[in-house]
């Protein structure tokens, strides 16, 4: 009985002790798949939005931060036509490039709503992360919308709010 007490214990100390996977996007898309070429014989309008973001908030001094998990929707809002995203870069809070999620255009269908998730434990962007997106469209549809939503739970407090992109 103690030998099976014994290795019960040394199994638990073991699987306990593995770290959890970490993730960068809770359901990736494979941008790659999403690529669409556009012809220059499509005439489209071209523009770009900022959207702000916060991985990190302050919390009672500037010495106490709170992570954020940031989910930003990036919206068709066109009933009848799709529409084209050049590029998403992803900033910090001193303007350093972060990361870029395309190169390549992608397509969204008419309503259609894609994400990009940053974990809570990603605080690479800190607490004036922000956005930049290189869109296209035929001419007089509707721009795309960018929003996030940021969000955070411990215990049984939680913190959540929302933010939306503007076109520069």
């Amino acid at each position: 009985m103690k030998r099976i007490l014994i290795i019960f214990i040394c199994c638990q100390v073991f699987f306990s002790c593995e770290k959890p996977k970490e993730t960068t996007d809770i359901n990736p898309i494979n941008w790659k798949n999403r690529a669409v070429k556009l012809k220059e014989s499509d005439s489209l309008k071209t523009g770009q939005s900022y959207l702000s973001v916060y991985s990190e908030i302050y919390s009672i001094t500037e010495h106490r931060t709170i992570n954020l998990t940031v989910t930003v929707s990036l919206r068709n809002v066109s009933t009848t036509h799709e529409i084209y995203l050049l590029k998403a870069n992803y900033y910090n809070t001193k303007g350093d490039l972060i990361r870029t999620y395309f190169n390549d255009p992608i397509s969204l269908k008419p309503l259609e709503t894609i994400e990009i998730i940053i974990d809570e434990k990603d605080t690479h962007g800190g607490s004036g992360a922000n956005f930049v997106f290189d869109w296209a469209l035929k001419h007089n549809e509707h721009e795309p919308l960018f929003e996030a939503v940021m969000i955070s739970t411990s215990g049984q407090q939680g913190i959540s709010f929302t933010t939306q992109g503007v076109k520069l």
